[in-house]
């Protein structure tokens, strides 16, 4: 039985149609389903530019259905996890908005640091919507959810999350090893995990701003001593103090 997306009798008109070659020009006949063409004038191969491969980004069968997904997909397909992996915690946490809140937030954080700093994405983002998960099974067996607690029950969840979402093993060895010391810097750490750890601070001293009223200065001086990066000091002085 096929997908019905790739089934042809499922087919409506405008199922084939022509799309121009991005290097010289020609036009390149396609079938809705094919992957990539070849320009039979320059021999340019190019993804189909109207098939959308979100699916495949986390389908264990993307190349049974489709084929050989092109390399323009496969150097994407790790970035587009990061959106199943954040369905997985909010599942994860189900009714706990605040957590589902804090990590959405670190989330976002991340995301600007990440992307003025150069780091990988798809890294940062996962370990940012999973950094906080291994609260649950420390809550649950320890009583509490202190740092420690936390950094020792998280990777054995996050490791759970990304291996059933069908990410690469390194992904999943670097974001498990995020999680498993992210309130703990080593003297020497990859800039995927200063942009992670310089998120949360951001995230969890808004929350004390809110809720104590931390001071300006007090907040200046968190900035200097504790943010591993300039683009995490830049953005926790405008996101905390206006700047």
């Amino acid at each position: 039985m096929k997908c019905p997306g790739q089934d042809t009798q499922y087919w409506k008109p405008g199922a084939i149609y022509e799309v121009a070659c991005p290097r010289c020009g020609a036009s390149v006949e396609f079938f809705k389903d094919d992957t990539a063409r070849k320009c039979p004038a320059c021999q340019h191969r190019f993804v189909n530019p109207s098939m959308d491969f979100g699916c495949a980004a986390y389908c264990q069968y993307a190349e049974q259905c489709i084929g050989t997904l092109p390399e323009d997909f496969l150097l994407k397909a790790d970035d587009l996890l990061k959106d199943r992996v954040a369905i997985e915690m909010k599942r994860y946490f189900r009714g706990d908005f605040k957590r589902i809140g804090h990590a959405t937030r670190v989330a976002r954080y991340a995301e600007r640091i990440g992307r003025a700093e150069g780091s990988n994405p798809a890294v940062v983002l996962c370990a940012a919507y999973l950094h906080d998960i291994g609260i649950v099974q420390a809550e649950k067996k320890h009583g509490r959810s202190d740092a420690v607690h936390q950094e020792q029950e998280g990777p054995p969840v996050a490791r759970d999350i990304l291996e059933k979402l069908g990410a690469k093993p390194p992904l999943i060895e670097e974001v498990c090893d995020i999680v498993g010391h992210h309130h703990h810097p080593r003297d020497e750490e990859t800039l995927n995990f200063k942009v992670l750890y310089d998120a949360d601070w951001i995230a969890n001293l808004e929350d004390r701003k809110k809720e104590n009223g931390l001071a300006a200065d007090r907040i200046e001086t968190i900035i200097d001593e504790k943010l591993l990066t300039e683009s995490g000091r830049a953005e926790a002085r405008k996101t905390l103090l206006g700047q």
